[in-house]
């Protein structure tokens, strides 16, 4: 068919984007504005009005407005949290519901750049869910289902390195092995591809695939890591309840730090569960920050200071958690080095996966001619570093971190449904 039917769309774990073929090559299509990303963030109203979307949907919170944000959406995939509802104001609403409309706003956006475009390939990582085929399926299956009630009538699915190795080799001028590190919110995967100009005009790249892996790591895993470490303990994380002889229970934490699960905690039987604790906490102070923070649905600003912490270390050593106005403690001071130690753990499992696709392939970090990173996370000096370490010598490159995915996905479209 023409090429003119078809795109590629990267629901990502904080940022999507949805790409066209355009000649040779492919371009990302404006979502919000002038935008090509759109941030993945729906903003549900309590009052019913429809719901507004990724910067929009933001601002709508920060704003004060009365409803529900949600982000982090794909990360329900693969968990029992997408066969679920959630509550926004007098409705209960679907998980799956909520990611069909953050479809169905790209549709939209899609029909004004390319009307009638039904054929897509959309990208996936390598595992929705560590260690467990079935539940990998089932994943891909419910996102399938979404976009087809979106309007795409035939999807293909890409591993999301392995797009983003075919938007690397547009620019190639000779043939090499590249190590595709591509780090998003939710998820790391690698995958190591023969490319060259001559691969290009192959639809079919099995042959240039000599391994994928994956891990359920990205972005926010380190934000949530962050917020434990640097944020929750001024709401009460380990301080002690029942006359010192039990710590508070990480759970509430737990929740209020990961962005899929903050909503949960807006629930009014976990406030009266904490106020039950606070009657018998050493440190009800800390509790009172707690049901404060619950009571003006602080949970999200809360995530996005971690988040906004963590992107500041990316080009300074010191900065600042800015969460005083939310938590009334005080702003908590970090250091890029303290960075380093509270994301040891995750940082430890980048440094496996690599070890491990390396002995898929079975090749020797020599072996690799260029690595080449990509997604929102492929910044961040510490995971860079992680990288280095593993393959020294090897140079890393980058292309768009947030729309590389995107763009080959649409290539891999344009051949697949040529």
């Amino acid at each position: 068919m023409a090429q003119t039917g078809v795109c590629g769309v990267d629901f990502g774990t904080s940022n999507s984007t949805v790409s066209i073929p355009d000649g040779s090559a492919a371009r990302l299509i404006a979502l919000e504005g002038d935008h090509v990303t759109l941030p993945s963030a729906v903003f549900w109203d309590a009052e019913g009005a429809p719901p507004v979307f990724g910067r929009a949907a933001i601002a709508a919170y920060v704003e004060g407005d009365d409803g529900r944000l949600m982000r982090g959406l794909k990360s329900t995939l693969g968990s029992d949290l997408i066969h679920e509802k959630t509550r926004v104001g007098n409705r209960a609403i679907a998980f799956t519901q909520i990611i069909g409309a953050f479809f169905a706003h790209l549709r939209t956006r899609l029909e004004t750049a390319q009307p009638g475009t039904t054929y897509a390939v959309l990208g996936r990582p390598v595992h929705f869910v560590d260690d467990d085929p079935a539940g990998d399926a089932a994943a891909q299956a419910v996102l399938e289902g979404i976009a087809r009630e979106s309007g795409f009538t035939e999807i293909g699915f890409q591993y999301e390195p392995i797009a983003a190795a075919l938007d690397y080799e547009s620019r190639v001028a000779a043939e090499e092995l590249v190590l595709i590190v591509d780090i998003g919110g939710g998820t790391t995967d690698f995958s190591i591809v023969r490319v060259s100009p001559e691969g290009r005009a192959r639809a079919d790249r099995s042959a240039d695939i000599l391994a994928n892996h994956g891990l359920r790591l990205g972005g926010t895993d380190l934000d949530r890591l962050l917020s434990l470490d640097h944020i929750m303990p001024d709401l009460g994380l380990g301080s002690l309840v029942h006359g010192g002889k039990a710590p508070m229970p990480q759970h509430y934490y737990l929740d209020l730090a990961s962005w899929h699960r903050i909503n949960a905690m807006y629930a009014p039987g976990i406030a009266r569960e904490i106020k039950e604790l606070r009657q018998r906490a050493q440190s009800p102070e800390l509790l009172d920050r707690m049901l404060a923070v619950l009571e003006q649905r602080h949970g999200h600003a809360l995530a996005m200071a971690a988040e906004a912490a963590k992107i500041a270390l990316s080009d300074q050593s010191q900065t600042k958690v800015a969460i005083a106005a939310l938590t009334g403690g005080r702003d908590r001071p970090l250091s890029r080095t303290g960075l380093e130690e509270t994301v040891a753990q995750p940082v430890a499992r980048l440094v496996g996966g690599l070890a491990e696709v390396l002995r898929k392939a079975g090749l020797a970090p020599r072996d690799i001619g260029t690595v080449f990173m990509t997604g929102g996370s492929a910044s961040l000096p510490v995971l860079r570093g992680a990288v280095t370490q593993c393959l020294p010598g090897v140079p890393i490159t980058t292309g768009d971190m947030f729309g590389s995915v995107g763009t080959g996905l649409a290539l891999d479209a344009a051949r697949r449904f040529a």
